[in-house]
């Protein structure tokens, strides 16, 4: 085991998944989570067979598979006619072109599993109330600055501290992030009180005049996740801020009856103001190093926002493993491996947001007019290069 010691700002799954990549790779780790204790927020989250690729790779795919529901169908549904557009069978054909399944989870189960093992690794330290506020380098050291007044120096650090990362100010002082003018409601319903003829196996999106539905099912079918968006321009930014039912029916009241009645069953709205930035070329500054939304925090279009951190963690592990004794090489290594495809992944979701999900008038015609055309063989392979495993971190 290495005495060279990596720093870690953020207990989230990205950062979780970074720590185990690390100790397996026989480094010292120790995470700094800002909060009093390490959770998860939200509820639903999609992993396509990438993240079953990077959940292997850490040892744990029995363990989410476990848990996981298997989605038999994508499912594209017109919000304003309530007509199915096309649905993509994600069984047979689909997981033998990519060796994993389509799958749901939810958010809280999946990190309570990268946190137990974390827990269980003799290499990896876990610290909750260190809020990391910056860092210092003086040559083959870095130090994290806590609000506390506290340093912790190791080898290298990682920001993995979110969208609005203080990591990423003070190595590019950026600002904020980009406000996509779209709002989020989310909901979870216990899957009896979703209407029968909507109780599908399907990750299912109804496309509407700027807005969309997503359902599924979670937690072994005892609860449906909703998540519905609107292009509403919010006057502010807000994350988990609790809505009245009342306010979120108005921002979907053209939408088709059978669309609206899935909004009906929700309760205990909360509402997010989505955000992104647009790619960056530089995620480095000698030792220290940004990682998942910290890096290139993307729309939730795709479905691959943790699903982005999950690789990087896995290739952060390889690109440092593969450059022994450079830890700077290392982090460039990962850098350059990683940042074509999270560029593609950040802008390909604000174009599908637009075009395909908020689409209206001629546009909607024709979105649906070629989704129709499309098979699962077709729909696998414009997605091969998202979902087929990732290139990896070699020594260049």
């Amino acid at each position: 085991m290495s005495n060279e010691r990596i720093l870690i700002a953020g207990g989230g799954i990205g950062g979780l998944a970074t720590a185990l990549a690390a100790a397996a790779q026989g480094f010292q780790v120790t995470v700094l989570e800002r909060a009093s204790r390490y959770q998860e927020i939200g509820a639903g989250i999609q992993l396509g067979p990438n993240a079953f690729h990077a959940f292997d790779r850490l040892k744990l795919g029995d363990a989410i598979r476990s848990i996981a529901v298997f989605i038999d169908q994508l499912r594209l549904m017109d919000a304003v006619t309530a007509e199915e557009i096309t649905h993509i069978d994600l069984t047979t054909y689909f997981r033998t072109r990519f060796g994993n399944p389509y799958a749901v989870v939810h958010r809280g189960e999946l990190h309570t599993i990268l946190l137990r093992a974390c827990q269980d690794h003799e290499a990896i330290t876990l610290r909750a109330d260190c809020d990391v506020t910056g860092y210092d380098q003086n040559g083959d050291r870095v130090t994290a600055l806590l609000k506390s007044g506290e340093r912790v120096t190791g080898s290298a650090l990682i920001g993995a501290d979110g969208l609005r990362s203080r990591i990423r100010q003070q190595m590019l002082g950026d600002g904020e992030p980009r406000v996509a003018g779209h709002t989020t409601y989310r909901s979870v319903i216990p899957t009896e009180q979703m209407p029968d003829n909507l109780r599908w196996n399907a990750a299912t999106l109804w496309a509407g005049a700027k807005c969309h539905l997503v359902h599924y099912p979670l937690s072994g079918w005892k609860v449906f996740n909703l998540a519905i968006t609107c292009h509403n321009n919010p006057p502010e930014v807000f994350a988990a801020k609790p809505v009245s039912h009342e306010e979120v029916l108005a921002e979907f009241r053209d939408i088709h009856p059978r669309a609206q009645a899935i909004i009906h069953h929700g309760k205990d709205w909360k509402a997010w103001v989505t955000c992104d930035r647009d790619p960056i070329e530089h995620w480095v500054d000698g030792r220290v190093c940004l990682l998942g939304d910290a890096a290139h925090p993307t729309l939730q279009y795709f479905a691959q926002g943790a699903c982005m951190a999950l690789e990087d963690a896995v290739c952060l592990g390889d690109a440092l493993a593969s450059k022994p004794g450079d830890i700077e090489g290392g982090l460039e290594l990962y850098r350059t491996t990683r940042l074509l495809r999270t560029a593609r992944v950040q802008l390909g979701s604000r174009l599908l947001g637009d075009y395909v999900y908020h689409a209206d008038g001629p546009q909607a015609m024709l979105r649906n007019h070629l989704m129709r055309q499309m098979n699962v063989e077709s729909f696998c392979e414009n997605f091969s290069w998202l979902y087929q495993p990732p290139a990896t971190a070699t020594i260049r």
